[in-house]
């Protein structure tokens, strides 16, 4: 029996790493709905569409075709955008579109479709509260702003992308704010969600906690 695993958590808790190695452990699916937005952003920046024009927005994203490969690969129109839509632009693009009420419900229909076979580990920041809130286990990823910022800034140098600390750090405490706040789906734990820390833990010992947890669900 497969089930359906909603991760949530701020930008930069590591929600995509720890679900696309709790997708390998257990062959599920794993849908980065949080890349789905970058997309958007980045599709709408290039094209010089104001971050807050949702109509011209919703007409974008109704001719957009979005991939997210079992890799872990994310090719926009087909064309492949995983390193181009994580830099600091596009991440706060991505958290200006998504308060837009339509936007979210077009990508949010795309998203539970997607989830509708089960075998799925989707993560964001309203899959345990709105996308999938009949998912069978919920997990809320959290850390410090300085922890996750210090990954952010080791990610974005391995990959060769400029990086500065204490920018990043300013930037994950405001958009922290700006999800937390939002008028439309604001990042919050599920009442049924259960809070994981991972600022003093490491990569293989969050995936084993929850790991854990699924397996207790699965009894």
């Amino acid at each position: 029996m497969k089930i359906n695993i909603a991760i949530d958590g701020p930008s930069a808790a590591g929600k995509s790493t720890i679900a696309k190695l709790l997708a390998k452990k257990l062959n599920y699916s794993h849908l980065d709905t949080g890349a789905m937005y970058r997309c958007v952003a980045y599709k709408v920046l290039n094209m010089g569409i104001q971050i807050d024009d949702e109509p011209k927005i919703i007409d974008v994203i109704k001719n957009t075709d979005i991939e997210l490969r079992p890799d872990g690969t994310i090719y926009l129109d087909g064309q492949q955008v995983t390193n181009e839509i994580r830099t600091n632009e596009v991440s706060m693009g991505a958290s200006d579109v998504s308060k837009l009420e339509q936007v979210r419900k077009e990508l949010v229909h795309r998203q539970q479709e997607m989830a509708k076979s089960k075998g799925v580990i989707m993560d964001g920041r309203d899959i345990g509260t709105v996308v999938l809130k009949d998912a069978e286990v919920k997990i809320f990823l959290t850390a410090s702003a300085e922890a996750r910022a210090l990954r952010r800034h080791k990610e974005n140098l391995e990959k060769g992308l400029e990086s500065n600390l204490e920018e990043l750090t300013k930037e994950i405490e405001a958009r922290d704010y700006q999800d937390s706040h939002r008028e439309h789906s604001p990042l919050k734990k599920a009442d049924d969600g259960i809070e994981v820390d991972t600022s003093n833990l490491s990569i293989d010992e969050v995936v084993t906690k929850i790991d854990e947890i699924i397996q207790s669900k699965l009894v």
